[in-house]
């Protein structure tokens, strides 16, 4: 099973503020979708929590949540609830999932870089104020296997680089 990060990153290592992401950009809303559609995913509650409700637990995925709090959201459809990374990634693999996406939060992706097989890293070419960062890597470990340019347009403030990485 492929493990990868997948993220939306400032060009001074911002991905979020007060629990929330700091930018309203659709594009990369929908990579996003796109991408993780038809696959498990790996969060933190935090960030589970920052989704709004509506949209709770991620449609057409399989949401996996990991908290330290006992019984949290226990009988929640949809949503499989674990104590630790290492047993949400374990479920994954016994659903014979192919790539497990881990999409936050900071502690998450600090705690799971090191197992990344591929990182796809929304590069936003603007810098935020924020408390929460991606985790700094080797880059030298990874191979660049793609980069999409997307201009700034009416809905997106921003130039993005959709860019995918894999571990070498």
């Amino acid at each position: 099973m492929t493990i990868s990060l997948i993220a939306a990153v400032s060009e001074n290592g911002i991905i979020g503020g007060n629990n929330q992401l700091v930018w309203n950009l659709p594009v990369d809303t929908r990579f996003f979708m796109k991408t993780t559609e038809g696959h498990c995913i790996l969060t933190g509650r935090r960030n589970y929590e920052s989704i709004p409700e509506k949209f709770r637990p991620l449609k057409n995925r399989t949401n996996i949540v990991v908290t330290t709090q006992q019984n949290y959201l226990k009988d929640a459809p949809g949503l499989k609830v674990v104590n630790n990374i290492q047993d949400g990634i374990e479920f994954a693999r016994s659903l014979s999932e192919r790539e497990l996406f881990i999409i936050g939060g900071g502690e998450i992706y600090t705690q799971t870089i090191q197992q990344a097989d591929r990182l796809y890293l929304t590069e936003i070419k603007a810098q935020f104020k924020g408390d929460t960062y991606f985790p700094s890597f080797n880059r030298d470990l990874f191979e660049e296997t793609s980069r999409i340019i997307c201009r700034p347009d009416a809905e997106n403030a921003h130039e993005m680089h959709f860019v995918t990485l894999e571990r070498k």
